[in-house]
């Protein structure tokens, strides 16, 4: 049975609450994509007479679409060259209502669900951010009640061993990452210094497309030294002159971004301490993984 316009009306009024949960399920805007439109194809060829609460039906599918993604992507990340981050989105303009919980898409809370089981994962991102129900949960990831309490109190505790406690505030992150930001652009060594924590540590993904550091860079001065040479040397095979870099807001927070005409090179995202001291850093420069910051950055004719 093809879908009507009413389906599409009530599938369009769910569309972003379906792409939220599938983005932190998968960490992946392309995989989230795909994730909710294989919800629409069952949705639309459904019966949908025999649903009763299509916030909920559409949730399962879509969940259960991101679990079935995430099992698969599991193994391709075995094999993965370099470390592996999340895909950064846009958090500001037409974007900004895909978030509900800015801390839960958070580049640094999104590498902390990476290490979760699926299940876990699934059951924290709709126990803690979207605040469904055990028994919705349990319908919508095909496991008993009991099992998902289980689930969730596991994730909770993971989480919370793994996460920051104590973070900065979001006006003292803001005027940190505009301070690191003149630095890294200006070269200035000793400003990076002043920003970061002695055991700052640098993740740079490249997939292999691009060339990145392959392991973590550890300790202020290497780290501070790897971001003033950006604006002084040619970074994938971009001149400087043709480099431009500019503040942005990235997974609810602010960071900072590397575009040459016409495409994007890279994101930058910075953790902080209670003292707003940079403790850790995502650099994300796999182009696989830029297209919905490019995108949203230099729209598609």
């Amino acid at each position: 049975m093809p879908g009507t316009d009413d389906d599409q009306r009530v599938f369009d009024e769910h569309r972003r609450l379906l792409f939220s949960v599938a983005y932190r399920v998968l960490g992946s805007a392309a995989d989230a994509e795909d994730a909710v439109q294989d919800a629409w194809l069952r949705w639309s060829a459904a019966d949908r007479s025999q649903v009763a609460d299509p916030r909920a039906y559409l949730t399962r599918i879509v969940t259960n679409e991101a679990l079935a993604q995430l099992r698969s992507a599991r193994h391709k990340r075995e094999s993965y060259v370099g470390p592996w981050l999340p895909e950064p989105i846009l958090t500001s303009g037409d974007t900004a209502d895909v978030v509900t919980n800015a801390e839960s898409v958070s580049m640094a809370m999104l590498v902390v669900l990476e290490t979760l089981s699926p299940l876990e994962r699934a059951v924290f991102v709709l126990k803690e951010v979207f605040d469904f129900s055990h028994a919705e949960i349990a319908e919508a990831v095909e496991r008993s009640e009991p099992a998902v309490r289980q689930a969730a109190h596991r994730a909770r505790e993971h989480v919370r061993a793994r996460r920051p406690r104590f973070t900065a505030d979001r006006a003292r992150q803001r005027d940190v990452t505009e301070r690191f930001f003149a630095a890294a652009t200006g070269g200035d060594v000793n400003a990076l210094m002043e920003l970061l924590s002695p055991d700052v540590t640098l993740w740079t993904d490249g997939g292999g497309k691009v060339r990145q550091a392959l392991r973590p860079v550890v300790g202020a001065a290497t780290v501070a030294s790897w971001f003033a040479a950006i604006g002084t040397v040619t970074y994938q095979g971009v001149d400087p002159a043709d480099m431009r870099a500019e503040l942005v807001e990235l997974n609810g927070g602010p960071g900072i971004l590397f575009s040459a005409p016409g495409r994007v090179i890279a994101t930058v995202t910075l953790d902080f301490d209670a003292e707003g001291r940079v403790t850790a850093i995502h650099n994300v420069a796999n182009p696989d993984k830029l297209r919905a910051v490019a995108d949203a950055i230099f729209p598609r004719p």
